[in-house]
């Protein structure tokens, strides 16, 4: 009995083994693609240059192979004694955000950039619309039976082996009337509810992916990504304020005053694949602002209320909400910690309409202060942020120990305790910065 056992488990746990190493090898594998959509798809195209230069061929411009290991992880440093850094600096007019990758991660996003997966699209299908629930249901069932095959086939065995040993047992516990079954059975269905009740709990208020119907169709994609008109000309209160502030109806007639047809190359197509008129669109935007395009002139003011006659607030639906007990502060993190307007909203500027691209979570905050990494204000060059002088350890941190030698070279006996400062070294994790 116990040699059929132990072939049995040895034989069971050589499969869990192998299944675990399949499993865990595609978890580690790099992929760059998606290393590249989190990390850097905000800022850079694969093709073309856009925030930041275009990563494809980025090795073969830069002035040495590993220039871009030593870049990504090294931004602050680089950018005062790195005169290719100065000229991307020059040229793009900003400053990149500092990374925490390994040197693979980088490689794989560079692979990735050279050479781009080539995207078969097939006409037959709506994008997004593929859903591989059912086969991972079936895999679960396969794999459950196959599980039970073998408790059965374990239960035969050792009934063999105590007839040949003339052990004699009671007949076994049908399935169903087995304790040990029901009370896996209880414990999986109990899993497996609470993963999905807890989800729901965690998901309470979240509003990822939300997309309203807005009173006039705005593409983002028109102005922000094809007319590249800056996102601070519309929103300048991200830069000076609390709040990013939509703009008011007189900001859009700056231009659309002389613009009264659309006439742009870029199709507008609401997300449900309706065709949008955009000079109707516009039209709507002169109702509101009580303006003639026939005259080119403002309503007259006969009722005395300081506006063209008409003339009315947009009620745009607000698409980015957050909890009443959370304190976020646009300028702190736009001027301060010249984060661009993607980290938190995505590409909006090829956003036709608007979507909340990220959950805003308390988890999704916290992660990114762990990870970014401030101006940390330099004494010897008088760079960076001042406000972060008062941070006096990690100034010394941030210096390697040296000693003068007897010819009055300097070395470096012991490196830097830290070669750059997080947003959380500086209390960006602590809850009273939030929560007040």
């Amino acid at each position: 009995m116990s040699r059929y056992r132990k072939i049995f488990n040895k034989v069971f746990a050589s499969l869990f083994f192998i299944a675990l190493l399949s499993s865990t090898s595609n978890i580690f594998a790099q992929n760059g693609e998606a290393l590249f959509k989190a990390n850097c798809a905000s800022c850079h195209k694969v093709d073309k240059d856009f925030t930041g230069p275009a990563l494809k061929g980025a090795r073969d411009r830069e002035p040495d192979a590993d220039w871009a290991y030593r870049w990504v992880n090294n931004v602050n440093t680089m950018l005062e004694t790195d005169a290719y850094a100065k000229g991307l600096k020059e040229k793009f007019k900003s400053n990149m955000q500092q990374f925490n990758l390994k040197k693979d991660e980088i490689k794989a996003i560079l692979d990735y950039a050279d050479a781009p997966p080539v995207t078969v699209v097939d006409p037959t299908k709506t994008p997004g619309t593929e859903d591989n629930s059912l086969l991972f249901g079936i895999l679960t069932l396969v794999l459950a039976l196959i599980a039970f095959i073998l408790l059965q086939v374990n239960s035969n065995l050792r009934k063999l082996s105590d007839d040949k040993e003339g052990v004699v047992r009671g007949e076994p516990v049908p399935a169903y009337k087995n304790k040990t079954y029901l009370m896996v059975g209880i414990l999986v269905l109990f899993c497996i509810s609470g993963y999905f009740f807890t989800n729901a709990a965690i998901g309470l208020g979240r509003m990822k992916g939300y997309q309203p119907e807005q009173p006039i169709f705005y593409s983002h994609q028109v102005h922000a990504g094809t007319n590249q008109i800056s996102c601070l000309y519309c929103h300048g209160g991200a830069q000076d304020s609390k709040q990013a502030s939509i703009p008011s109806v007189n900001v859009c007639m700056n231009c659309h005053k002389g613009i009264n047809h659309y006439e742009g190359e870029d199709k507008l197509v609401r997300e449900d694949g309706t065709a949008v008129d955009g000079t109707a669109e516009i039209q709507k935007l002169y109702a509101y602002a009580g303006f003639n395009a026939a005259t080119k002139t403002y309503n007259p003011d006969n009722n005395g209320d300081g506006k063209p006659d008409g003339a009315h607030e947009i009620e745009w639906t607000k698409i980015h909400n957050l909890p009443d007990h959370v304190y976020f502060n646009h300028s702190q993190h736009v001027k301060v910690g010249k984060q661009q307007c993607q980290t938190c909203h995505g590409n909006i500027q090829e956003m036709p309409e608007v979507y909340q691209f990220a959950d805003l979570s308390m988890g999704w905050c916290i992660n990114c202060h762990r990870e970014t990494k401030v101006d940390f204000y330099n004494k010897e060059n008088g760079t960076g942020n001042k406000f972060y002088s008062i941070y006096e350890k990690f100034h010394n941190d941030l210096k390697p120990d040296t000693i003068k030698d007897k010819y009055g070279n300097i070395k470096e006996i012991r490196k830097a305790k830290m070669d750059s400062v997080t947003v959380e070294n500086i209390g960006g994790t602590e809850c009273q910065k939030c929560h007040y």
